[in-house]
């Protein structure tokens, strides 16, 4: 079990002489003895390392297998004395303790013998500063002071390792560089913070680590640590210890993000799955073809679902075991800075899935850490996620919510994240949720709100807002709890945006109806403006819709493989039209027929020129690509999203010709008009009244456009009002935007 010290040469030649006769050392008190060995010793440092007795100094060191141990200080090598299941000590004549390192050999005759730095002679390498703010569940650095540091303290190169495990009765630091043994480096308890420290001299990165740890009852356990920031690819489980040495160059993107307001912006943004967008690119190959591929379709954000490490692929990142390390999948935190990094050069935004609702059982985790519930409630009722067999966070203990807090602001902060997208929200919310009566337990006010997850959240999006300007926050949230996204200051939970899952399902629902039948469900697309402007929203057609027997979004359409098609462009013109940002889930943007796969990804044959349908599709990304690069220069469809003056109904009960019409308008007032004909037939001289101060209209965009493969029904010249009314030809399922002609 050796630890090998990197900052010291092998020894070699003849070696100090010895400084006299060893002395015997005073005995350890035998419980402290059997506390020690058995890793349940909250203060290690008291008897192994170096200490003033009187007549000497005392010298322990606790080195299992070990055959032999010398101390060398002053040029000269003073052999301790075996005492039995690996202690060694002795007592020295001198007056105070020296400067000194260890001599350890692990075979018979002094064989592979190695000089190191002993890691009980180090003052705690962690200040009271950072013990105040964990104490206090303020530490907004948290991964600063908790985790695996390496650094250099008291002029010795070596790695920091600490971590919050307040009811353990001792912790002990094991992993690939003492054969997985925690029996030699047992850490030191700092107290009421409930944190364990312990600096190794010569442990540098890529050492893999665990910590073992001693419950009040006495059981012993490995356990992966909670703040690392690097982990062993899955299966593997251990964590590594990592530094960050990536060079940022996107000054210039972080310096402007914030410039204007998100709600107030063009955000059009692209859900990925990174391991299955292109199966087999990791991380540096993502960064050479997502960021141009998310480019050229104009989008401006492009949204990872879950990148912090998860043991089972299937859950796609939404069971998270290590909160604070990108899956080792597809490289190393260096390599997802880059990524990101590239992304931000490419002028592409990088929101992604964050996942504070719920954590995985897996017995190396989180759960029951110490061997008491700690991340988790203590009440097992509310610990217990009924619908997805986790356990769930509890949000009312400082130090659960302090995690979590600085989680966001690390991914923020540390890999110039631009957005997260909080998953499960109203499973927080709601103390009910998912559970019948009798199995959940009302607030203080006799509610069923939980008011810990929501302090919680308010707490987190205060704190990103504040230390991270430009970054957005979006909750997906699927209930009508009041005030999502409006400020904290005025009771509202702070997220700047919120998922419309009442639009996606209602629009949904309309546009899986033959045509025959849309007359009876109209109000299904025009009912998300009576409350379009309760909330910041995002309109999601996301990896939820498109999974599971849902059938991918073309293929919910009725009819032929035409009319499938003509209405999955259709519902895209009207989507993107519609109040609020947009979010589409990968292979969408060119009609894929079949469900995601995780372990097949995108059908992206579909657009080989060999395909017999290969047109088809890449009129459908075409139009992906017109579609942004149309929004993007119309500020009619993007600036004036929450305000209700920026929308008005031109055609809103015409349910019986499946037509809907409404004008978008900018802050200058400028309009845009956006008609839905949703229903297989051309309708001639259709009227539909527009402003007067308008004097003619241009076709923008016509989602029947050949080059989308439509049947071409458009407007190639510009259309002039009539009375107020402007005659249209609606071309079968097909959206078109008409902009002020000059304009």
């Amino acid at each position: 079990m050796a630890l090998r010290d990197t900052s010291l040469p092998e020894p070699s030649g003849p070696l100090p002489s010895p400084a006299g006769r060893v002395r015997t050392a005073p005995p350890l008190d035998p419980a402290d003895r059997e506390r020690l060995l058995s890793g349940a010793h909250h203060d290690p440092h008291s008897l192994l390392g170096a200490h003033p007795v009187p007549g000497g100094v005392v010298f322990r060191a606790l080195r299992p297998c070990a055959t032999s141990v010398a101390v060398l200080a002053g040029g000269a090598r003073t052999p301790l004395v075996p005492q039995g299941d690996g202690l060694f000590s002795g007592r020295l004549d001198l007056d105070e303790v020296p400067a000194y390192t260890l001599a350890v050999a692990y075979g018979e005759g002094g064989a592979g013998e190695q000089e190191v730095h002993d890691p009980y002679r180090f003052l705690p390498a962690l200040g009271e500063l950072d013990l105040h703010l964990i104490r206090e569940g303020r530490h907004e650095q948290l991964w600063k002071a908790l985790g695996a540091e390496p650094m250099t303290h008291q002029g010795v190169t070596g790695t920091r390792f600490t971590v919050w495990a307040p009811n353990a009765r001792g912790v002990r630091v094991a992993g690939d560089f003492s054969y997985w043994d925690g029996t030699a480096f047992p850490m030191r308890s700092l107290g009421a913070a409930g944190v364990w420290e312990l600096f190794l001299p010569g442990i540098g990165e890529g050492a893999a680590y665990k910590f073992e740890i001693t419950s009040q009852y006495g059981g012993r356990f490995l356990k992966a640590d909670p703040m690392a920031r690097r982990a062993e690819e899955p299966p593997a489980t251990a964590s590594v210890v990592t530094a960050a040495h990536h060079e940022w160059d996107d000054a210039e993107w972080m310096a402007h993000r914030a410039d204007v307001p998100v709600h107030e912006a063009p955000l059009s943004v692209y859900e990925v799955h990174l391991p299955s967008w292109r199966p087999g690119l990791d991380y540096r190959r993502l960064a050479e073809e997502l960021p141009a591929y998310v480019k050229d379709l104009g989008f401006t954000h492009v949204e990872l679902m879950p990148v912090a490490e998860h043991p089972y692929g299937p859950s796609w990142g939404y069971q998270v075991t290590s909160y604070y390390a990108p899956t080792a999948r597809l490289g190393t935190p260096d390599d997802f800075r880059y990524f990101v990094d590239a992304c931000h050069r490419a002028g592409i935004g990088v929101i992604m899935d964050w996942v504070p609702a719920h954590f995985p059982k897996d017995d190396w985790a989180l759960a029951r850490f110490d061997g008491d519930p700690l991340y988790e409630p203590g009440n097992a009722q509310r610990a217990e996620h009924p619908d997805w067999g986790t356990y769930e966070f509890d949000f009312a203990r400082t130090e659960v919510r302090n995690f979590l807090v600085a989680n966001a602001v690390y991914w923020c902060e540390e890999f110039h994240i631009d957005g997260l997208r909080v998953d499960a929200v109203a499973s927080m919310l709601y103390l009910d949720y998912s559970r019948d009566s009798g199995q959940w337990t009302p607030n203080q006010y006799g509610g069923r709100e939980d008011l810990d997850a929501m302090r919680f959240l308010q707490e987190m999006n205060a704190t990103v807002y504040r230390r991270a300007p430009g970054v957005v926050t979006i909750a997906e949230e699927s209930t009508a709890w009041g005030g999502v996204t409006a400020p904290t200051d005025r009771g509202g939970l702070g997220f700047g945006l919120k998922w419309n899952m009442g639009w996606m399902h209602d629009s949904l629902e309309y546009m899986s109806h033959e045509p025959v039948h849309r007359r009876y469900h109209h109000h299904e697309m025009t009912f998300s403006m009576v409350y379009a402007y309760s909330e910041n929203y995002v309109l999601p057609i996301s990896h939820d819709e498109v999974v599971h027997g849902k059938r991918a979004l073309v293929s919910k359409m009725p009819g032929d493989w035409w009319q499938r098609r003509a209405d999955h462009r259709a519902y895209l013109g009207f989507m993107w039209a519609h109040p609020g940002k947009q979010l589409l889930f990968m292979g969408q943007e060119f009609a894929q027929g079949g469900e995601w796969s995780e372990e097949h990804g995108p059908e992206w044959w579909l657009l080989d020129e060999g395909y017999c349908a290969a047109g088809d599709h890449r009129g459908v990304r075409d139009l992906v690509r017109d579609l942004n690069t149309v929004y993007r220069a119309t500020p009619a469809l993007w600036q004036r999203d929450t305000s209700p003056e920026g929308f008005q109904w031109v055609a809103v009960d015409a349910a019986d010709d499946n037509v809907f019409a409404f004008l978008r308008r900018d802050a200058a007032g400028v309009p845009l008009l956006a008609v839905s004909n949703f229903s297989p037939v051309v309708r001639h001289d259709y009227l539909l009244g527009v402003p007067g101060e308008v004097t003619a209209w241009t076709e923008v965009l016509n989602t029947d456009a050949a080059r989308y493969g439509g049947g071409d029904v458009t407007h190639p010249d510009p259309v002039k009002p009539e009375d107020g009314r402007v005659r249209l030809t609606l071309p079968p399922l097909a959206t078109l935007w008409l902009a002020p002609y000059g304009a």
